[in-house]
């Protein structure tokens, strides 16, 4: 079912796209164009995906856990580097970041921080003057202020900007799996490791803002996990200070609060942990808000940018599927294999109120990424681009193939995906 989906988004959106023009995306239902090309990327990139199929498991497994962490961390890095490589240094990872759209390009009007947070909302709409650069517009000043106190760190640029994606974005497995061990078990998350890791969504972490945010989310649903099962209750302090900014590096990510109660019902130490969570939460918000800047102000603006935009041309009857389809090449069939055994073990979710058995407890934070992302979907304000706007999501649906067998053929079929993607097509935004 997920290849059919994923063909009949490219057979039905290349048909739209030819005779009416409304999707705005060159190779349906991704944004990019057919290119088969190779790079010097592409040697490491192979080496990293045979590596992995054939020695993963077992080391996943045996591994000490701390040499776990790191080593998947080491090698989602060497993956999502090698995959930006095969379209070359410039194409790859330098020039995703300086376009007109981005935020690289706007540094130099943020001088005065809080000069230009007061005035942040005056340049969201379109035909306000010298408005801001869509992706600037499309997200609260935390996005691009990463970028500006960069430049003020002396890496300025698009080479500092896009190692930034990457270094930091990579460790979102790593928090995926402390979560997954803390609220499910070590096996599974063990059994999760050499997917998190070979993940087709590196081809869109490879320099692309998305994956830090992906990553600043989870570790606050990391964080909450180790709160909750027993741990300090400073994790859960650090949960909220991360899932405040999260909400000031994309308006969307506010969905998190679905996974993020499903953390809390998940773990025993809810009640003790609330309060330091809240405390946690509400200091960027309040940061912000004292700067000058007005998040729903903010948000009600853009959504009339959005809709003056593309956003209101590209059809939200072939796109509200066709997102879910970008989904399969982001997270690849092992993930929508996953997802079948994990919907099956549910069951045993509402019998055991959300507890129950570790496969049990994996299942149900899997199903709660998953209606996160169905709830982005059914909004309308993720048509397209959704390869690189839900990796947040994507993120936590891999743990999902913990539950298959056949382990190794899994991998293969994940790694030869992300492969062809990334050779075939010339991915952007």
């Amino acid at each position: 079912m997920a290849v059919l989906l994923v063909v009949a988004a490219v057979v039905v959106g290349r048909r739209i796209q030819d005779t009416r023009h409304t999707l705005f995306v060159d190779w349906p239902p991704l944004v990019g164009t057919w290119e088969p090309h190779l790079g010097p990327g592409t040697p490491a990139a192979v080496a990293v995906a045979v590596a992995v199929v054939a020695y993963g498991p077992r080391a996943a497994a045996r591994l000490p856990w701390r040499g776990l962490l790191l080593a998947a961390y080491g090698t989602a890095l060497a993956w999502i580097w090698s995959l930006a490589l095969v379209d070359g240094w410039r194409r790859g990872v330098v020039d995703r970041l300086i376009t007109r759209h981005e935020y690289v390009p706007v540094v130099g009007r943020f001088h005065d921080i809080p000069a230009a947070l007061r005035d942040f909302t005056h340049h969201i709409l379109v035909h306000s003057p010298d408005n801001w650069p869509a992706h600037v517009a499309g997200h609260p000043p935390g996005a691009v202020l990463t970028f500006v106190l960069l430049d003020r760190a002396g890496l300025g640029g698009g080479g500092w900007a896009g190692a930034w994606c990457i270094t930091v974005g990579a460790t979102g497995c790593v928090a995926v799996l402390v979560a997954v061990r803390a609220l499910a078990s070590e096996g599974l998350a063990r059994r999760a490791a050499p997917f998190l890791v070979l993940a087709p969504a590196a081809v869109w972490a490879g320099a692309s803002p998305d994956a830090y945010f992906a990553a600043v989310a989870a570790w606050s649903l990391a964080l909450l996990a180790l709160a909750v099962t027993g741990g300090s209750r400073w994790w859960a302090l650090g949960a909220g200070l991360l899932f405040g900014l999260t909400c000031y590096l994309s308006y969307g990510l506010t969905l998190f609060a679905v996974p993020g109660a499903a953390v809390l019902l998940l773990g025993r130490g809810r009640l003790r942990a609330l309060p330091f969570l809240v405390a946690g939460l509400v200091v960027v918000p309040a940061v912000f808000t004292l700067a000058g800047f007005d998040w729903w102000e903010a948000y009600r603006l853009l959504v009339r940018r959005y809709y003056e935009g593309a956003g209101g041309v590209r059809p939200y009857g072939y796109w509200v599927w066709a997102n879910l389809a970008c989904t399969v090449l982001l997270v690849g069939l092992a993930t929508a294999a996953g997802l079948v055994r994990a919907g099956g073990a549910l069951g045993g979710a509402v019998r055991a109120r959300g507890r129950g058995t570790p496969e049990v407890r994996l299942a149900v934070l899997v199903a709660a990424a998953a209606l996160t992302l169905l709830a982005a979907d059914l909004s309308g304000m993720s048509k397209a681009e959704t390869e690189r706007i839900w990796l947040p999501f994507a993120l936590w649906l891999l743990p999902a193939c913990a539950f298959l067998t056949g382990t190794r053929a899994w991998l293969a079929a994940q790694a030869v995906l992300a492969l062809l993607v990334n050779h075939l097509l010339l991915t952007g935004w």
